[in-house]
């Protein structure tokens, strides 16, 4: 027997409400939007953080005397350490809750950065990043997860791109800051404005974000909590004291399974995601944090090479915006082609001779085509994952993703030490995706399918 709700939905049974039926009657409602607009907040300090570390080179270069090799290192210590964060915080977010582990993270990680700024060398510097790196890297996927988990299904990658746009908006910011302050205050004014941001946000975060709705159906002793929230999504659902709440589709576990990550379709689509990701971050971060230096060390002005590199983040938020309905309408499709196009923009910013204009708008290209690719990666790998291990599974790729983007810049360093010109060090950034393009196209039908299936076992529990 199946009981109707006042605005004509319908729930399993009349003691069973399924909470994605729920949100997909809701559509992208105002509560979605501010949802992302504070996962938004999070993101953008992903982003100015990385984005100030390379700033910084140019400055730390005259100021410590250091060379491309140790630049390498600290621009790798915070994305190779970022390594930890998602496995340790997914885990708890997927055991405790989303909300506290994603509070707990903006706060550690603001407290780190701020550690920096007293710093005299190197290795304390890099100290500082490493502790940043930790819990910035491992708060990120939770913030996806979230999102994820109140998304109706029909805009769910609309949703997390447009909260992962954060990440390029505040990537481009560090630039022009850096360009306009950096010459009367010094490096140290990048790690204020990415120390006391994340701490503010933080506090707002502790009052406004909600727990995920998917993961208090998974938690009977949290009713209470789920159904004040049901009640702030959908006013017209009728939740009685024995009302049932459920996932229909998904596998309602509660316990958390490492296993999991490769049961069935995963085996496969696993490994090519986390591949996928490795390619991706490692050329993205080898450009991203190398490219004030490349660019100062070739001729072009410092303030040049600081807007280049603001643009290289904006053109990233372009294809976010560009590409998100794309991912929600023809699933993976659009990552294989943004691959094919990086592959040659990407070995022409090296070219010696280009007018700054011209350089200017490969490096926007670039940065057009490989954050669109993070943002297909990001938005898509959410959705293959229950709910039960979703912060651990999205946090496993966040994980490989940093691996990449840690060896990135050091593999940049020992290329800009090595005095390698600029051409030959942007055809070596540009190898690695011919691999990530094969691994793409792989991925493309067993994620349809993937979703397919899920598609009409959601159908088949509604209409039991």
């Amino acid at each position: 027997m199946q009981a109707h709700n006042q605005d004509g939905g319908r729930d399993l049974a009349e003691d069973t409400i399924d909470v994605g039926a729920a949100l997909d009657r809701q559509g992208a409602s105002g509560f979605n939007i501010s949802l992302v607009a504070l996962a938004f907040l999070v993101m953008m300090t992903d982003g100015f953080d990385l984005g100030a570390t390379a700033s910084a080179g140019p400055a730390l270069i005259r100021e410590w005397g250091l060379k491309g090799p140790e630049l390498g290192v600290l621009l790798s210590s915070s994305l190779a350490a970022g390594f930890l964060g998602p496995p340790l915080l997914g885990y708890l977010a997927d055991r405790f809750g989303r909300k506290r582990v994603i509070v707990f993270g903006a706060l550690f990680f603001g407290l780190s950065t701020l550690a920096a700024i007293p710093a005299s060398s190197l290795q304390q510097l890099v100290l500082t990043r490493i502790f940043a790196g930790v819990a910035l890297a491992g708060t990120l996927p939770i913030v996806v997860a979230l999102v994820n988990e109140f998304s109706p299904r029909s805009s769910r990658a609309t949703m997390v791109v447009l909260m992962f746009t954060g990440v390029t908006f505040g990537g481009g910011l560090p630039g022009f800051v850096a360009a306009r302050y950096m010459a009367e205050h010094g490096w140290r004014i990048l790690f204020w404005i990415g120390g006391v941001a994340p701490i503010v946000f933080a506090l707002i975060l502790l009052f406004a974000l909600p727990e995920s709705i998917k993961f208090l159906a998974l938690r009977p002793e949290r009713r209470g909590e789920l159904a004040a929230l049901l009640r702030r999504i959908d006013p017209g659902l009728n939740i009685g004291p024995n009302t049932r709440f459920v996932i229909a589709g998904e596998a309602n576990r509660a316990k958390f399974s490492l296993g999991a990550l490769f049961e069935g379709p995963l085996a496969t689509l696993t490994p090519l995601f986390w591949l996928s990701n490795i390619v991706t971050l490692g050329v993205f971060y080898f450009i991203n944090q190398w490219m004030p230096t490349v660019l100062s060390a070739s001729g072009t002005s410092p303030e040049q090479a600081q807007i280049a590199t603001g643009l290289f983040q904006f053109g990233g938020t372009l294809a976010g915006l560009v590409s998100m309905r794309f991912l929600d309408k023809l699933g993976f499709l659009p990552v294989p082609v943004l691959y094919a196009c990086a592959i040659p923009i990407v070995a022409c910013i090296g070219l010696p001779g280009l007018p700054p204009i011209v350089l200017i708008a490969l490096v926007a290209a670039a940065g057009f085509c490989l954050l669109g690719l993070q943002f297909g990666n990001i938005a898509s790998e959410a959705n293959i994952y229950p709910t039960y291990i979703r912060s651990w599974g999205v946090g496993s790729n966040f994980a490989c993703g940093r691996i990449g983007g840690g060896l990135g810049p050091l593999l940049g360093g020992f290329a800009f030490g090595a005095h390698m010109p600029n051409q030959q060090i942007f055809l070596f950034a540009a190898a690695p995706l011919i691999v990530g393009l094969i691994v793409a196209l792989a991925i493309v039908p067993r994620y349809r399918r993937l979703l397919a299936v899920d598609a009409a076992a959601v159908v088949a529990a509604r209409a039991a």
